[in-house]
């Protein structure tokens, strides 16, 4: 028997419940892994609601992340063997796999070896971050050193790791936050520039550090109204991704800039990194690399136990954390 965190019905944190569950067997290129730590991640706040992009199919479980260790191997499995220090990658839908157990099975494609120089805790703050990082700013950004990127979102996991690699490239990177009271935090953990969405002028801002050139990129989890003050700073030939919608908001989109100065537009999920396996071939050897090389470095917010997991997601869904929601199991 394993412990595994369900729910039965959509709704606010208190609808997760621990319940004790018979071990599948494996199927042929599955890999078995008895979960050290779990990484918490919006979309399981959304499908907990019900307001993912897939139904909860009851009992659901959930998880997109975690480390562990391999305890057994199915037929077609070569690349990890039992005993193996893994951590899991986002590449499967809630109704299919979950990490939100002791002891869970996961389709071999989402299973990596991490470097011996990080903790169970490290490992699991890991992968989703980065990799989502690197789709966005190298893969579909094409960051280039010079470039000012601007990143929304920035005290989130995603945004710390992606001031992590665009740094690594040689960009000038701009952290947007609400406020300024998360400012210092930011330039400690490398940003160049803080703008605060609601106490500043964002498109004179941008421009003012950019030095009348405008943004290369933008990198940006909210979308909504205030996305119009971004795309006026761009530049020639700017790159706008949008790989969330914090905001519940339409985006707004100014034609004239766009057409104006070629702009691009366009939407990005992790899933397209996940479910191409040379590209997510070329993400684990980068992430790899620069987690074994300490270039890039995973940011803990707080960690939780197993029979928290409730508090654990009332916490996120306060929007206090710098950095990632652990839970140890």
């Amino acid at each position: 028997m394993s412990k595994q965190i369900q729910f039965t019905k959509t709704g606010s944190p208190d609808v997760l419940q621990i319940v004790d569950v018979e071990i599948l067997a494996l199927k042929a290129n599955e890999v078995q892994i008895q979960i050290h730590a779990i990484g918490l991640n919006r979309a399981e706040m959304m499908y907990r609601e019900g307001a993912y992009v897939i139904e909860p199919v009851f009992p659901a479980t959930l998880g997109y992340e975690g480390a562990g260790v391999v305890v057994a191997v199915g037929e077609g499995v070569s690349e990890v063997a039992i005993g193996d220090k893994v951590s899991i990658i986002p590449s499967f839908m809630f109704t299919e796999y979950g990490t939100y157990g002791e002891i869970v099975n996961m389709p071999k494609h989402a299973v990596v070896k991490h470097p011996d120089n990080l903790s169970m805790e490290q490992a699991a703050a890991s992968w989703m971050q980065f990799v989502t990082a690197y789709g966005g700013l190298i893969e579909f950004g094409k960051v280039q050193k010079g470039d000012f990127v601007v990143l929304g979102g920035a005290t989130s996991s995603v945004g710390l790791a992606s001031i992590q690699i665009a740094r690594m490239q040689g960009a000038t990177m701009i952290a947007l936050s609400r406020t300024h009271a998360k400012g210092d935090v930011l330039l400690e953990k490398g940003a160049d520039f803080v703008v605060a969405t609601t106490e500043d002028d964002v498109t004179a801002k941008l421009l003012e550090i950019t030095n009348g050139k405008g943004v290369n990129l933008v990198f940006d989890p909210v979308g909504g109204q205030e996305a119009a003050k971004i795309i006026n700073s761009m530049a020639q030939d700017g790159r706008y991704i949008i790989y969330g919608a914090l905001s519940h908001d339409d985006i707004a989109v100014p034609v004239f800039p766009i057409l104006g100065k070629h702009l691009t537009v366009r939407g990005y999920e992790l899933f397209e990194i996940t479910t191409v396996p040379e590209k997510l071939a070329q993400a684990k050897k980068f992430v790899f690399d620069g987690l074994a090389s300490g270039q890039l470095k995973p940011e803990i917010d707080k960690v939780f136990a197993f029979d928290e997991m409730a508090e654990a997601h009332r916490y996120m869904e306060s929007n206090t954390q710098i950095g990632k929601i652990l839970v140890k199991v």
